[in-house]
């Protein structure tokens, strides 16, 4: 594992920290929601990268260490956010990457393979879906469980003071609960990794400017276009996005697989699930076969430039 170090990306700073060999294949993840690199769970990248991968993580803006803006007036849109996960490719010298993104990070993967397909070697989609949850002009996905929606109307969890560690931690353990499947929810761990993020952010209040951003051309009717080896992994009990969100999604995109996390919901994967994620992700952005038949290493399937070394 490498230090922290941030790079200049479309006018901002984002932080990253990478994993295994900077010449093997590049493996980017790109996190939810308002979500720093801390949910990356150190143990599962040492695992992806154990692999041979070189496993990138980062904080998107507003999170951790890289740029942050004040609460509530993000001056930029979705569409930034996208550029930003582009323009880290560029900044590492990744002429592409497997992509893993969950939730709104799987969002803008699927975006990103759509406009950007050159760079995208393989993707992988984690708890998100084609298009969000039901509502007009979508009937064909499920609706978000009807837990989850009376609490959305009694108004949700109220912000914590995010200037108080311990409970912006609280505010996080209550979070994991809300969206968590049937798996127990294991409290140490998350207050371990909400800590860390909160110690490592400039400004942990600025992360809820996510959930004000608009823009993002929807791209579910161009789904079919993706040509990159796909994996769906999705939890089947899922309150926000159900599993027909997952089962949608491998319809869609040609030749997707979908897995079942089994007893997993809205969340980053907890350790129960690792062995199928790892597995499962080594496997989609692996050598495949040449037309002729024999293995190489795919046009795709690059590490970082050779004079570019994190």
């Amino acid at each position: 594992m490498t230090t922290e170090r941030l790079l200049p990306v479309n006018g901002v700073e984002l932080c990253v920290q990478t994993f295994g060999d900077p010449a093997a294949p590049v493996l980017l993840l790109i996190g939810g929601a308002e979500a720093s690199m801390d949910w990356w769970d150190d143990e599962l990248c040492e695992r992806l990268a154990s692999g041979g991968r070189h496993v990138v993580r980062y904080d998107t803006r507003d999170t951790g260490r890289s740029t942050t803006f004040p609460p509530g007036a993000p001056p930029y849109d979705a569409d930034a956010l996208l550029g930003d996960a582009v323009g880290l490719l560029d900044a590492l010298g990744a002429q592409a990457a497997h992509l893993v993104g969950i939730s709104m990070g799987g969002g803008l993967a699927q975006r990103l393979a759509v406009h950007h397909p050159a760079r995208v070697a393989s993707l992988t989609l984690i708890a998100t879906s084609p298009a969000g949850p039901g509502g007009p002009g979508r009937p064909d996905l499920p609706p978000m469980s009807a837990e989850l929606a009376a609490r959305f109307a009694e108004g949700g969890d109220e912000p914590p003071d995010w200037a108080d560690r311990e409970a912006v931690i609280a505010y996080y353990v209550r979070g994991e609960h809300t969206y968590a499947g049937t798996l127990p929810v294991d409290e140490q761990r998350i207050r371990r990794i909400a800590g860390r993020a909160w110690d490592r952010s400039a400004s942990p209040a600025s992360a809820q400017n996510h959930w004000q951003i608009e823009g993002g051309e929807p791209v579910r009717a161009r789904l079919g276009e993706i040509a990159a080896p796909t994996l769906v992994l999705h939890g089947t009990a899922d309150p926000l996005f159900p599993y027909g969100h997952g089962e949608a999604l491998a319809r869609e995109i040609p030749g997707a697989r979908l897995v079942p996390l089994d007893g997993m919901g809205h969340q980053m994967p907890p350790p129960e699930v690792w062995d199928t994620v790892v597995a499962e992700i080594l496997a989609i952005s692996g050598p495949r076969p040449s037309p002729s038949g024999t293995s190489r290493q795919q046009a795709g399937d690059v590490g970082v430039r050779r004079e570019v070394r994190p």
